[in-house]
């Protein structure tokens, strides 16, 4: 990354957490991949029970297998080998201490725009487990909610269809085609303006391209 990108995003990044704290959530900055890490693994205490919504930018940090391997209870939906047992860890990370994600957008002023196809991860964003991590990439950052929205919907639910093999028109365009089909990952919206548990979401910035 060349300086003056990365002096933009430091400068954006300002902005976005100033926004965050007004809205009763924390933003923290980091430059790296590596810093993110350590900032995330400081948040958490040993022994926490941590659970996860299928985060691409906490995976690759290294969040994910840091949890795994470290003195954490963890609820690990990646490893279930039924969709009983898959909806039962669901259900438990509901209740976790901490629920590690990211978010599909972020605005300048600090809100979230998160987009689900059935709906545990927004779930869990807006209320259940007692903290919120997100690790979210600079690339993520748009200025208004209709931006965010539109990141969301023809961004990243396009790819995420088609990592998932999703029988989907978008993920055939590669936009969004506002379907009704049963494979849809657009069937929620969340759109979080204000947490009224101040501090229970945390944001991570990170200077590095991550997730979709």
């Amino acid at each position: 990354m060349d300086n003056n990108r990365k002096k933009r995003n430091q400068m954006l990044a300002q902005k976005v957490m100033k926004g965050l704290e007004s809205r009763g959530m924390e933003g923290y900055y980091a430059e790296t991949k590596e810093e993110a890490l350590k900032t995330a693994l400081d948040m958490i205490p040993e022994g926490s029970v941590i659970g996860w919504g299928g985060s691409m930018s906490a995976q690759e940090i290294g969040l994910i297998e840091k949890v795994c391997q470290g003195n954490y209870t963890v609820y690990n939906r990646d490893t279930c080998k039924s969709p009983e047992e898959k909806r039962e860890v669901q259900l438990n990370i509901f209740h976790s201490d901490f629920f590690l994600a990211s978010t599909n957008a972020i605005t300048e002023d600090g809100i979230l725009v998160n987009i689900d196809g059935v709906g545990n991860r927004v779930a869990c964003i807006a209320w259940g487990p007692k903290n919120v991590l997100l690790i979210v990439g600079m690339n993520k950052v748009v200025k208004e909610v209709d931006d965010a929205v539109s990141r969301a919907r023809n961004e990243a639910a396009p790819i995420n269809a088609m990592r998932f093999d999703l029988s989907t028109p978008c993920s055939k365009t590669g936009a969004c085609a506002n379907c009704k089909s049963p494979d849809s990952i657009c069937s929620q919206i969340l759109v979080t303006r204000f947490s009224k548990e101040k501090g229970r979401i945390k944001v991570i910035l990170v200077n590095e391209d991550l997730g979709f």
